[in-house]
């Protein structure tokens, strides 16, 4: 038995490195036809294994130049060489893997590869190794039965791609076993083995993988329907053992995601392929069964990629299309998934669904006793819950013409969701703009992020023109501003809370325009044409967004103030302190407030306003000092280096609050959005600007437009468009964006008429 171990090995070692075999095919067969011993199909069915061949009368091989012995290890009975009997069948199943392997690889040299191609296909011919592999799947060896599925599984895509017709003893074991759901662990391998070689098929690279695929599945197809509804109808709590359903559930899904893959991406057309668009509702009891949360969440993000068409794309990711062709059937199938999700909503999915979170534990999986606590909400679960909803209507709504239903359904989900998410969110979401709940929701997932606003953006259009086919939106304009706001998907205010969140960096905007892993190319044009028709409402929409920075700003100015002013007179800030820094800013919040929607005469106002809050920068001669004595230099420069940038923000809050609060200021009184010349101006005098930049420390600013929100945007589209250019100039840019720098130079183009005094 070591001899044939050793021969064995020497095998396996010549294979992984890929070299050439000198032997006849035929001496090599001898060493690869697994060894089983009698327990490894003693939990089998007799006529599983009836079709094993009786090969311990072969003779060994006399010309191979391996180690031999004489006689075959089959049928082993003394229990101390069943371990020797293990090993040697791991590694012959391991051989046969890497030889497949190797066949299977375009770096293998051509003859080594010819000499493997003709041993495996000499084994399946002298041996039915299909049905002994199966006899494996009930064996009590785990990685045993792993191996055997493995292996079974590459002979299944080899012979496919040899144009070898499917073994007949393997497609009725798979037929026998999916007929119905069962707790056998045939069906898991069954399925894990369909699933490996279609995935293997996703990745062919050649031109035939459609007709491979074809040929794969036909056996099987009805096979799936009836697999579906008996597996997802069972009871979750009459099952003792319920790991073996989740098992099964959880490769069955992956399984499902596959074959709508191969419809979407290879144009196959199988009832396979439709039966969750057909019985969508089976999966929405699944969520409502008591299993745990990691379950629900496949499930939930399983659905939203069926929705987003994008299951499978880890597979198809090269050679998938930009945009891929209207498929009719397809939109029928996702606007019944998407009904059976609007559905659910309504009868209480969210309501009834528990998205609390776990706890990430170094080292294990539970957090010991005494040291528990609040994990907070799944965000992957509201993620996915959320842009599962939006895309729902937007698919509904893409076959709707009544914009009055249009926009009680979107009302009616929106409101569901927001009552769902608001628990979540901390800090909580502000009434005043409830369009930032996206970004809030979205922040660490900017793929999703940006489809959940690609979806929101095609609602808001299809209202739009709906509302103007019927003539409403003008007679109504103010209603329906507050419409978009009131529900969360005025898509100026959701495009300015993107560029907020990356500060305005133009950078950002480039990488996600080069990236092929987000949609935002799409969005932006789409965004992008709107804007040049809704100029007038962007500006309006910004001055709120400067109106209601000047407050913030104003209200930490004056807190940070007041603290260092007190900090100046003890070492340490009592709680009194904070307490009179909140008054005293709470007054002058109420003070611009009331000022925002005043007429203005008003420099006097304004000039008593720059006077208090310069007051407040004078009165703290601490904060040019450092507040704590430090021990080394490493210290001091990195207390130096917070100072520094307390005392920009407190300046740059200042000139900000000042300019914008001006901004709003110059407007007549009977004018609610701003006039050229009230933004073209100087919005306080160089010599007040100038004292207060010598005490705090900054560089003066006279320039009114160079702070405001409307400004930022498009001088992050001019640095955008700079950018896109010397790379298109250089080769560099993975596509032709004349048409996107077409639309930012017109953007540029309004703004500057916009901001010229006529």
């Amino acid at each position: 038995m070591e001899t044939f171990f050793e021969a064995l090995e020497q095998l396996y070692k010549k294979v992984l490195l890929g070299a050439t075999l000198e032997n006849d095919s035929h001496d090599y067969i001898f060493y690869l036809y697994p060894a089983f011993s009698d327990q490894d199909c003693s939990t089998t069915t007799s006529s599983d294994c009836s079709n094993a061949p009786d090969v311990q009368d072969k003779q060994e091989p006399s010309s191979v130049s391996l180690p031999t012995f004489s006689v075959a290890p089959m049928c082993l009975q003394r229990h101390s060489q069943m371990s020797s009997t293990r090993e040697i069948m791991l590694l012959q199943l391991t051989v046969i893997k890497v030889m497949i392997t190797r066949i299977l690889s375009v770096e293998t040299e051509f003859h080594a590869k010819e000499k493997y191609r003709d041993i495996i296909k000499i084994l399946l011919k002298s041996s039915d190794i299909e049905s002994q592999l199966t006899c494996m799947f009930q064996n009590s060896e785990k990685l045993l039965s792993h191996m055997a599925a493995k292996c079974l599984a590459l002979i299944l895509y080899f012979q496919l791609k040899e144009k070898i017709t499917l073994s007949n003893s393997w497609i009725s074991f798979c037929q026998k076993n999916i007929s119905e759901y069962s707790e056998s662990n045939k069906v898991v391998y069954c399925l894990w083995i369909l699933t490996f070689v279609i995935k293997e098929i996703f990745k062919d690279t050649s031109s035939q993988k459609t007709e491979i695929l074809k040929q794969f599945l036909t056996p099987f197809d009805t096979l799936f329907e009836a697999f579906y509804k008996s597996l997802l109808s069972q009871h979750f709590e009459n099952h003792q053992d319920a790991s073996k359903l989740i098992n099964s559930l959880i490769c069955f899904l992956e399984l499902l995601e596959l074959l709508i893959a191969s419809r979407i991406y290879l144009k196959l057309h199988y009832t396979c392929q439709r039966i969750l668009f057909l019985k969508p509702s089976c999966v929405f009891d699944v969520i409502t069964w008591p299993i745990q949360a990691f379950v629900k969440r496949k499930l939930i993000i399983f659905i939203k990629k069926c929705l987003l068409c994008k299951v499978g794309e880890d597979l198809c990711r090269g050679s998938v299309p930009t945009f891929m062709p209207p498929d009719n059937p397809l939109d029928v199938d996702l606007l019944a998934l998407a009904s059976a999700v609007l559905q659910a909503v309504d009868l209480g999915l969210l309501r009834t669904l528990s998205v609390r979170g776990k706890c990430s534990c170094f080292g294990g999986g539970e957090v010991l006793a005494g040291y528990e606590h609040d994990a907070g909400p799944d965000h992957v679960i509201l993620r996915a819950l959320s842009l599962l909803i939006i895309r729902s209507l937007e698919i509904k709504f893409q076959n709707c013409s009544s914009a009055n239903e249009m926009k009680v359904d979107y009302q009616r989900f929106m409101s569901e969701l927001l009552t769902f998410l608001k628990p979540h969110l901390q800090p909580s979401l502000q009434s005043h703009n409830l369009c930032e709940w996206l970004s809030r929701v979205f922040i660490e997932q900017d793929d999703d992020m940006l489809e959940a606003a690609k979806a929101l953006l095609g609602i808001y259009l299809k209202l739009t023109r709906e509302c103007e086919a019927t003539e409403s939106l003008t007679q109504e304009k103010e209603m329906w501003n507050h419409h978009t706001h009131e529900n969360g998907y005025n898509p100026h205010c959701i495009f300015l809370f993107l560029l907020k969140n990356i500060g305005f960096d133009s950078t950002v905007l480039l990488d996600f325009l080069i990236s092929s892993e987000t949609c935002f190319l799409e969005y932006f044009v789409r965004y992008l044409k709107l804007l040049q028709k809704d100029w007038d409402n962007f500006l309006t929409i910004c001055n709120y967004f400067d109106v209601t920075e000047s407050k913030d700003n104003i209200h930490i100015c004056c807190i940070s103030s007041l603290v260092q002013g007190r900090n100046s007179n003890s070492a340490e800030a009592s709680p009194l302190a904070v307490v009179g820094s909140h008054t005293d800013a709470h007054s002058w919040v109420s003070w611009a407030s009331a000022a925002s929607s005043e007429p203005l005469n008003h420099g006097v106002t304004l000039e008593k306003a720059h006077t208090k809050l310069q007051a407040n920068c004078l009165s703290t001669p601490g904060a040019s000092q450092s507040l704590v004595d430090y021990d080394s230099s490493d210290d001091s420069e990195e207390g130096s280096t917070s100072l520094c940038l307390v005392n920009s923000r407190l300046t740059s809050s200042h000139q900000e609050a000042m300019k914008k609060t001006q901004d709003t200021f110059g407007a007549s009184g009977d004018k609610k959005e701003l006039s050229p010349e009230s933004q073209s101006r100087p919005l306080v005098t160089e010599e007040s600007n100038t004292l207060f930049s010598v005490y705090c420390g900054i560089a003066p600013n006279n320039t009114a437009s160079e702070v405001g929100i409307s400004y930022r945007t498009v001088k992050c589209f001019e640095e955008l468009q700079g950018a896109i250019y010397r790379l298109q100039k250089k080769n560099l840019f993975p596509y032709n964006p004349t048409a996107l720098l077409k639309l930012l130079k017109h953007i540029e183009t309004i703004y500057n008429k916009s901001m010229t005094p006529s």
